[in-house]
């Protein structure tokens, strides 16, 4: 006991300086034991950065793989609508087309209910319009095979006339137009009853128009007058509109007049005409 005494009064201070480091030592260890061991803890914090450039790199692939998942969706998807759209535009185009030929088949059946004489006719398709300094033309796609003739009058589906068969082949024919050069037929105006001649001329032409010729000097047609044919000086039905007057003038020896007519058919926006291969001539 005694000697006790002495060690504790020589090292006291060391035995109590031993016993604070070990109750720090056994403290720390303490903290660091709840979390996980010393060395676990010390590398987890050396790869710590690691694990999080790992997660982002990743993070961003997998970002990257669905960007590019939704990018290929979203152009297949693209694709479908724009077939689709196209599909809808022609089915548009179709029903179109279908109802501007029933509207043609109406006006025609109308045509025909009106004028029981026009009732042979051919419905041709035009493949060709031409147009040059020399001749205004247009090509269908029937021809003596179905009994076209050179002379025969063409008109569009509201009974106006367009022109005048020229040449003639197997499945082919060429419609000269009112305003060629080489077209020539009887005329009268529908209002006052003045009788001329409906002919194409070099200088109209290019113009899309034509003369009527011959009126008299003091005929009193007005702008908008109606001119059909006369049914004279050819094989020609009567009462097919030609055009409407746009001006009158006095030719130059004054002994008759001349007025500038506007075609009633657009021969521009032609593609279906009708061929009148016979009529009755009506009295």
């Amino acid at each position: 006991m005694t000697g006790l005494k002495n060690f504790l009064k020589q090292h006291g201070l060391w035995v109590l300086f031993a016993a604070a480091v070990l109750s720090v030592a056994l403290a720390v260890m303490s903290v660091l034991s709840a979390n996980s061991s010393p060395l676990v803890n010390l590398t987890g914090m050396i790869v710590s950065p690691f694990r999080a450039g790992y997660t982002a790199i990743a993070t961003w692939f997998n970002d990257l793989q669905n960007y590019y998942k939704d990018t290929t969706d979203l152009q297949a998807e693209n694709a479908a609508l724009r077939q689709q759209i196209a599909k809808n535009e022609e089915t548009i185009r179709e029903a179109e087309a279908a109802v501007e030929e029933n509207k043609r088949l109406h006006e025609l059946l109308k045509l025909t209910q009106k004028r029981r004489d026009l009732s042979d006719l051919e419905a041709a398709m035009v493949t060709e319009h031409e147009v040059t300094n020399w001749t205004s033309s247009l090509t269908l796609n029937k021809g003596t095979s179905l009994g076209i003739e050179v002379g025969d009058c063409v008109i569009d589906e509201c009974g106006n006339l367009v022109g005048i068969i020229d040449q003639a082949g197997t499945n082919w024919s060429t419609v000269l137009t009112l305003v060629d050069t080489d077209t020539s037929l009887g005329a009268q105006v529908f209002r006052t009853k003045d009788l001329g001649i409906a002919q194409g001329d070099f200088a109209l032409m290019r113009e899309n128009r034509l003369r009527m010729d011959y009126l008299p000097a003091d005929c009193r047609l007005l702008a908008g007058d109606i001119v059909e044919t006369s049914g004279l000086l050819g094989n020609y039905p009567s009462g097919l509109v030609i055009g409407s007057v746009e001006e009158v003038q006095v030719d130059d020896s004054g002994a008759s007049s001349y007025a500038i007519l506007a075609p009633e058919a657009n021969f521009d926006a032609l593609t279906e005409v009708f061929v009148i291969k016979s009529f009755e001539i009506v009295t």
